[in-house]
């Protein structure tokens, strides 16, 4: 699956509102830079750090999807609500502080938290569309998460099976280059480029050491190479699932933090 296709939007009206309502919160701080100072604690700034914070509560509300009493209707409406007033949110954040950069630890804080918190739900949208679609579109194999490393020691005893009894050159190139790719799971970020794990380029100890043994047993090599590309296979499906069951600690943790540091930054502005 191509990026241009895994970034498209699913719904292009919601995608339109998203971009007419940011040309409106930026040309509505034009004229009120232009009418007078910019203030975060007092008329439009005030507004616009108002509505960071309701848009950041509905944000975290996104688990309610589930109930029955949910006010969208159904779970595709409440991704595209949270994906898109979650980017408003932040927009609203930087209009709010003026479009200038924070002053002190806790300034920084907010506004860092608050581009984690967009910049990875938008990766993790990108990389829910993508990552099973290219697993679908490239592999032969599929497998679940939780039985690919069962899957990778049957792999493994078929090969040494296989290995089984053949000459001291393919047992060697066995033991020490080929056993261990197949041995465990190897699961790498390299996937998230190329699915296919420079295949071609891991196959060639093996089309080498075809000219070093006898004819007879340059099938066992071919099944040895079968079994090579399955296993390259399942690190990949390993590698992108795990991914995306990781996804969400590097997203919601940094969430939660940033709801907390929001109450205390509308604390210390009701007290001071």
């Amino acid at each position: 699956m191509k990026a241009s296709s895994a970034i498209r939007p699913k719904q292009p009206r919601n995608l339109l509102a998203t971009a007419v309502l940011s040309a409106v919160f930026v040309v509505a701080y034009g004229v009120a830079t232009f009418l007078g100072p910019w203030s975060p604690k007092r008329g439009l700034g005030l507004v616009f750090g108002l509505l960071a914070t309701a848009l950041f509560v509905f944000e975290m509300a996104y688990p309610w999807r589930r109930s029955r009493a949910r006010p969208l209707r159904n779970a595709r409406n409440w991704i595209q609500a949270h994906v898109y007033l979650g980017a408003l949110a932040f927009l609203a954040v930087l209009v709010h502080a003026g479009f200038r950069w924070p002053r002190g630890w806790f300034g920084w804080s907010l506004l860092l938290l608050s581009f984690w918190t967009t910049t990875s739900g938008l990766a993790g949208v990108f990389l829910q569309k993508w990552i099973p679609a290219t697993l679908t579109e490239n592999l032969r194999v599929e497998a679940l998460y939780e039985r690919i490393p069962a899957l990778v020691d049957g792999l493994a005893a078929e090969a040494d099976a296989l290995m089984t009894g053949t000459s001291d050159v393919l047992s060697r190139f066995y033991r020490a280059e080929a056993r261990p790719l197949i041995a465990r799971p190897r699961p790498s970020w390299s996937y998230l480029l190329d699915v296919r794990g420079g295949r071609d380029r891991a196959l060639e100890p093996f089309r080498r050491i075809s000219q070093f043994i006898d004819a007879a047993e340059r099938p066992k090599v071919d099944d040895l190479m079968a079994i090579f590309v399955e296993k390259s296979e399942l690190d990949a499906h390993y590698s992108l699932q795990g991914i995306l069951r990781r996804w969400l600690a590097w997203h919601v943790p940094p969430a939660a933090v940033l709801m907390v540091l929001v109450v205390f930054h509308i604390g210390g502005w009701i007290l001071y």
